[in-house]
């Protein structure tokens, strides 16, 4: 927001107060000002002349030579190239002497044999944004009306004695978004008073009632709407001083009936618009959403597809605005308009903010609707403007105003309590300087109790809801270099991880270790893709996006596998042969085809192997990755995370998995059994279409994890008895499992057993086509003694017998 000093000076007094002064001080109330921008940029020596003729250069076809009056004894010579120079007008002209904001110094001189004494300027040549004048104001030189003293300073002319304060606004002061409003702030900084513009209009003829109706149908979107009409206007230029107010705030002046709408929204930061009343089919006026296929013609010449969640204005025919964001063409204010419909309203600001970004139409109006206006400026704004247009552009403002409104409204009222205060702030400030700094803010502040006040906030201060909203006004206002620093109060409470953040940081910080590397993959993937990897989403269905930004990502993941596998691919595509990945990320599940609650989300943890387990060496040779690597890798997880013992592999047949080389992991808990993931090389069919070598994939639940982990660290003394070993080797069926061999094994050896491990596995010769030989070591050791051999035979016979009872024999 552009704050023009001159212009504020017309509502508060700022005198004693240079414009670089106060903001200083503005910034320091919590407002920061970003750059204050002179508006003379060195205009000395540049006045009002009068062009007393014109005439063709002798020895040049494209300069003039002008006799110019500026005020002094004699007229001056000036030759000008401007081809809209002509008797007869008001110029701005630089006399001998003056510098120009380009640095160009005017010195006497002879252009082509003849005398110049000086320089008629155009717009930009005085330091002027021409970019915001019309057209024809850019080119050549500047011309001003015809009641301007001749000889009065330029600068006094185009009101460019001024400072330009701009406002970096925080969404929540929206009620700066105005003269009024900064009005307002600067006053409670001064502790001056704020005068209001006069909003009383002049009314003759009709009343408005009879020229135009009002209806609200979209009451969910409008909550105030008022209309007035206005006849008789003549539509042209403005007068200077109100394009010199425009051109201040950085607004384009362009006609009188347009220039006084942005006028009073800057000045009220109340949007209006002006309708050509003859373009209203029937005089009626409806709020309402757009239908379906309308289209609408906008001022900038855009033909607009509307869609039903977007608020238009209407007469009995078309759509005529978009309501809050830009008018129509079709009822667009022109120089043929007599007669014309003002209109201010209250718009949901939700709705005009999804419109105006649908449509990609940023302007000033729709910046304000979205930061909600003031509902007490609808009126005084709509007064202000039509006194304005009968004054400017010779209209008639018919009586009353047309208006319909939905609810009601009422200030808000915050109760606020000085210990509360001086509490939060660490200061002593007495009950009446709290009530002084808030009634310089205008606020209406009653003494309910000892020390307790009751707030009623104006509806322009809508930031305003809470107590603390109040300490924070009283703070900025106090001045935070008047804060004194005070030491922290309170119980403290020293920082933690979380289990979950703590199983998480252990797996990440193990994993790396191994040399695998961490993926951060899209959480958005195809819906196929969501079909390869159900194991751990079960009968869940893909949640689709609402506006996705393709169809490779238009649903949520429901597994973490297919998104490394594309990673995988992507390396393998640029050479890069050997890859082993994990991740940690979330699946989104649920059970509903259309969504009435939040998606289930579950963490899981996902290891990717493919290509070599290790590089060539000269004294190595590559080893492709296998299955007992991945499964290495989860036992070292478990392991780390004290589950040892506690997990079950089961091979099966997983969905997306290769039948025969893949597993499920089922966690032990005082429950029984729960599924914790699952294991294994992908399918065939899937390796090749993502053209891979053989890949190995497991996704594991971490939530189970996370809930069954132990980080306790239980140290046991060194042995210092001897151990005894024992080997076996075993006949089995092929298809057995040795997991529940060796867990019987275990049981019936009890706590003496120290370890058990298969050290090898023999098929081919000497054994049946169906059976396989497995070699076990196994290590007893009591913690107190020597075992006698009676002992261990006894021991080693029940390890045989309940290996015997699982269907295999001892090796003959």
């Amino acid at each position: 927001m552009n704050v023009s000093y001159q212009w504020l000076s017309q509502y508060i007094d700022v005198s004693g107060v240079s414009a670089d002064e106060l903001a200083e001080r503005i910034t320091r109330a919590g407002i920061e000002i970003d750059v204050v921008q002179n508006r003379n940029q060195g205009l000395d020596h540049i006045v009002v002349g009068y062009v007393v003729s014109r005439e063709k250069h002798p020895d040049a076809d494209k300069l003039n030579v002008c006799k110019v009056d500026v005020g002094a004894e004699e007229h001056v010579q000036i030759v000008c190239g401007a081809a809209n120079v002509d008797a007869g007008q008001h110029v701005p002209v630089a006399q001998i002497g003056a510098v120009m904001p380009g640095g160009m110094k005017i010195k006497r001189a002879k252009l082509r044999g003849v005398e110049s004494q000086g320089m008629i300027c155009s717009a930009k040549e005085l330091g002027l944004n021409d970019k915001l004048l019309p057209k024809h104001m850019q080119e050549g030189i500047l011309v001003l009306p015809s009641d301007l003293t001749i000889g009065t300073p330029i600068a006094d002319v185009l009101d460019l004695n001024d400072h330009v304060m701009e406002f970096d606004l925080t969404p929540n002061r929206s009620d700066c978004l105005s003269m009024i409003g900064a009005a307002y702030e600067v006053g409670a900084i001064l502790d001056r008073p704020v005068a209001l513009p006069t909003a009383s209009v002049e009314e003759t003829g009709d009343a408005a009632s009879e020229k135009v109706r009002v209806n609200i149908s979209a009451d969910h979107a409008c909550s105030l709407y008022t209309a007035r009409y206005v006849k008789g206007v003549k539509v042209g230029q403005s007068p200077l001083w109100l394009q010199n107010r425009l051109l201040a705030a950085g607004v384009r002046p362009i006609n009188n009936i347009v220039d006084v709408t942005n006028f009073v929204m800057l000045e009220y930061g109340q949007p209006l618009h002006a309708f050509d009343a003859a373009q209203i089919a029937g005089g009626s006026i409806d709020v309402r959403m757009a239908r379906e296929g309308e289209t609408l013609v906008t001022l900038d010449g855009q033909e607009r597809k509307l869609e039903p969640h977007m608020l238009v204005i209407a007469d009995a025919e078309k759509a005529i605005a978009l309501a809050g964001v830009m008018g129509g063409e079709n009822s667009e204010v022109t120089e043929s308009t007599v007669d014309i419909v003002l209109e201010s309203a209250k718009f949901d600001g939700g709705i005009v903010r999804k419109t105006s970004r649908q449509l990609g139409l940023r302007s000033e109006a729709s910046l304000r609707f979205e930061k909600s206006v003031n509902l007490e400026h609808v009126v005084p704004a709509i007064d202000r403007a039509a006194e304005l247009i009968r004054t400017i552009a010779g209209g008639t403002v018919a009586h009353g105003v047309v208006q319909q409104q939905v609810g009601t409204h009422e200030r808000k009222v915050v109760r606020l309590s000085l210990e509360k205060t001086n509490r939060m702030l660490g200061t002593s400030l007495t009950a009446a300087e709290v009530q002084s700094i808030l009634e310089r803010l205008v606020f209406d502040v009653k003494t309910v109790e000892e020390a307790v006040f009751e707030v009623t906030v104006p509806s322009r201060r809508g930031d305003i809801t809470l107590d603390v909203d109040l300490i924070e006004e009283v703070a900025r206002l106090f001045g935070y270099d008047n804060i004194p620093t005070t030491p922290i109060e309170g119980a403290t409470t020293p920082g933690s991880l979380t289990k979950s953040q703590r199983v998480r940081r252990a797996i990440r910080r193990l994993l790396t270790d191994g040399g695998l590397h961490e993926a951060l993959t899209y959480s958005f993937t195809h819906p196929e893709e969501t079909k390869l990897f159900p194991a751990l989403a079960g009968n869940a269905k893909p949640v689709a996006l609402a506006m996705p930004m393709s169809e490779e990502r238009s649903v949520l993941r429901t597994s973490l596998i297919p998104s490394l596998l594309d990673v995988a691919t992507h390396n393998r595509n640029r050479k890069q042969e050997d890859v082993h990945l994990f991740e940690m990320s979330s699946l989104y599940l649920t059970e509903e085809a259309e969504l009435t609650k939040q998606p289930e989300e579950k963490l899981v943890l996902a290891i990717l192997l493919t290509g070599n387990r290790q590089q060539a060496q000269w004294n190595v040779k590559p080893e492709a990755v296998d299955f007992f690597d991945l499964k290495g890798i989860v036992d070292s997880v478990l392991s780390y995370l004290g589950l040892t013992g506690r997990v079950r592999y089961e091979a099966n047949r997983p969905v997306g998995y290769h039948p025969g080389r893949s597993a499920s992991l089922y966690l032990k808990t005082n429950d029984g059994e729960q599924l914790l993931g699952t294991l294994g090389q992908i399918h065939p069919d899937l390796q090749r279409r993502k053209d891979l070598a053989d890949t190995f994939v497991a996704e594991i639940e971490l939530e189970a994890l996370v809930a069954q982990a132990d980080f306790t660290i239980e140290y046991k003394t060194l042995p210092r008895f001897p151990s005894v070993e024992r080997d076996l080797a075993i006949v089995m069926d092929r298809q057995a499992e040795m997991g529940r061999i060796l867990d019987q094994a275990t049981v019936a050896a009890d706590s003496w057993l120290e370890s058990i491990r298969v050290f090898d596995v023999y098929t081919g010769d000497r054994i049946a086509s169906d059976k396989k030989s497995v070699a076990i070591s196994l290590v007893y050791r009591h913690p107190e003694r020597t075992f006698t051999d009676e002992e261990i035979m006894e021991i080693h016979g029940r390890v045989i017998a309940a290996i015997e009872a699982e269907g295999a024999e001892l090796r003959k």
